[in-house]
């Protein structure tokens, strides 16, 4: 049994229907299942390297619970998200799902913070320190990762071993880097037999020049998907994971204790930030 899934290149920074309608929209064109961008109900905080406490707010704040109330009015799963206030007084950038009644099922931290030109996160939010997890939602399993943390494969690992079969990875990205991402994307559907799915926040803004399309990748690594349209439909069939991990790579071995105990040893590594 396919699953559509609705992939919005939309933010909405304001508190209107838009998001809404362009929910039903989705929905009525079959989609059971929307992702939005990274940081969608809001402006790109991270084009500036001056925080604002405004820009972040406590789990189910006002800009979560306006995404939950449009997902349960147009009946219809969503990932969005926001830069989450957490109960220890950090800022984390969190991607959430919430189901087709608009209740909260899957919350997840980003985990690797760019700190550029264009793309100060460091200075508005710290990394994530729980791994990824998977959910069943729509009769599909599916996990959330957000933008750079697809370009570290760890995560996509993590998830692919607990059972994912898509990927959902809302991001804000240049137009420029495409083809090193689009080579990012197909090699972590090729390794993990996962559906990928990554919607893009569609247009520059205030210090980064932010755009490119939405794109899907199939289990088996092909681009099946890209699009510069404020919504595209892509179907996943869970069934292509099974056969994608059947055949070579995936049907080889997670030798997990082993990568775990060699992480043990290996220290962290700082970013090193980019100059201005």
């Amino acid at each position: 049994m396919t699953v559509r899934i609705a992939l919005i290149s939309e933010v909405y920074p304001e508190p209107d229907q838009s998001l809404v309608e362009d929910l039903k929209r989705a929905a009525d064109a079959g989609a059971r299942i929307a992702v939005l961008p990274e940081c969608p109900a809001q402006a790109w905080a991270p084009g500036s390297s001056t925080p604002d406490d405004a820009d972040a707010e406590p789990a189910g704040g006002p800009r979560e619970l306006r995404q939950a109330e449009a997902a349960r009015l147009a009946g219809i799963a969503l990932l969005g998200g926001s830069i989450e206030r957490c109960p220890d007084g950090r800022r984390r950038n969190a991607a959430v799902l919430w189901d087709a009644g608009g209740v909260e099922r899957l919350r997840y931290h980003k985990m690797h913070i760019p700190d550029e030109p264009g793309f100060r996160e460091a200075a508005h939010y710290e990394p994530g320190i729980e791994a990824p997890a998977v959910v069943e939602v729509e009769g599909l399993r599916i996990g959330a990762q957000i933008c750079s943390d697809n370009q570290r494969p760890d995560g996509a690992m993590m998830l692919a071993a607990q059972g994912c079969e898509c990927i959902l990875n809302p991001r804000a990205t240049e137009r420029g880097l495409l083809d090193l991402w689009k080579t990012v994307w197909r090699a972590n559907a090729i390794t993990t037999g996962c559906w990928v799915r990554r919607p893009n926040r569609p247009r520059p803004e205030p210090g980064t020049p932010l755009g490119g399309p939405a794109v899907a990748v199939t289990p088996s690594g092909e681009i099946c998907s890209e699009s510069d349209a404020k919504l595209s439909m892509v179907d996943v069939d869970p069934d292509r994971v099974a056969s994608a991990r059947a055949v070579y790579p995936g049907y080889l071995a997670i030798p997990s204790s082993s990568y775990a105990t060699a992480w043990q040893g290996i220290p962290n590594r700082d970013a090193d930030p980019m100059a201005d």
